[in-house]
């Protein structure tokens, strides 16, 4: 067991250095830095025009996090949960790591939890200072900052799951991504406002569950992500989104150990 996670923890900080130097890296940060920028602009046309308010909690909660919850994770998590395995064949790499003396299933995690640590940081870093920006006038206020803490345990959680997802997807299906884009953007995106049970066959469902209420004042509400929304306990959700997790994991390293994968001319 302590052979294994050492080779995890090898595998992990080998491609935590190499993903943070990928072109694409800086692709994401950039998409990812967009709320910053926008919250800058609502903030100085508030300063500049007389006049103009803004509700700087209302835009985190409806826009900053709907952007992040509904699109950037699940970018995010497509790209660099699918390249986990196709990297290595496209690369042709993958016969030199799996002839070093490293288990495979080592190679899936080790370079999940990289990478997933990689997302989690730098959606993080925007979200927060995004809500910096936009709470400028408020800091003091505590509420404020909880629903800061739980919207980033929000987006970690849906981070790792989706990532697990599509690690899973990347080990199985050689047109990955054109198979993810459809599922985040087709069946997340829609079966999630669907009545009754049917909703909690989606990811986002459970996260959206994790989300704060709608306070009745509507002030910095959750009120667009919460749109037809029948909640799951939240206890109930964690457990999902856990069990989800380790369960995308346990069969994308179990297939990865196990499939002979084919390079392509």
């Amino acid at each position: 067991m302590k052979s294994f996670a050492r080779s995890v923890r090898a595998v992990g900080s080998f491609f935590w250095f190499v993903g943070r130097k990928a072109r694409r890296t800086k692709v994401f940060v950039l998409i990812s830095a967009l709320p910053v920028l926008m919250s800058l602009v609502i903030q100085a046309n508030r300063l500049f025009t007389p006049g103009t308010s803004v509700d700087g909690p209302a835009v985190f909660s409806n826009i900053v996090m709907t952007f992040n919850l509904q699109f950037l994770i699940l970018v995010l998590a497509l790209f660099y949960g699918t390249s986990i395995c196709a990297e290595e064949l496209e690369g042709k790499t993958l016969t030199y790591l799996t002839t070093r003396p490293v288990p495979k299933p080592a190679i899936i995690l080790g370079k999940y939890f990289a990478y997933a640590a990689f997302l989690i940081l730098v959606v993080a870093a925007g979200i927060a200072l995004s809500f910096v920006v936009l709470h400028i006038d408020r800091l003091g206020d505590a509420a404020s900052w909880l629903v800061l803490l739980r919207s980033l345990g929000v987006l970690a959680l849906g981070l790792l799951v989706y990532t697990a997802f599509f690690t899973l997807v990347g080990t199985v299906l050689k047109k990955s991504v054109l198979f993810g884009l459809m599922f985040s953007f087709g069946w997340e995106n829609i079966v999630q406002y669907f009545p009754g049970a049917t909703q909690k066959f989606t990811i986002m469902h459970y996260l959206k569950s994790l989300l704060p209420a709608v306070s009745t004042g509507g002030e910095g509400s959750f009120a667009f992500l919460l749109f037809k929304l029948e909640p799951s306990p939240p206890e109930a959700a964690v457990v999902t989104l856990a069990v989800l997790t380790a369960a995308f994991l346990g069969l994308a390293c179990w297939i990865f150990s196990r499939k002979e994968y084919l390079f392509e001319d």
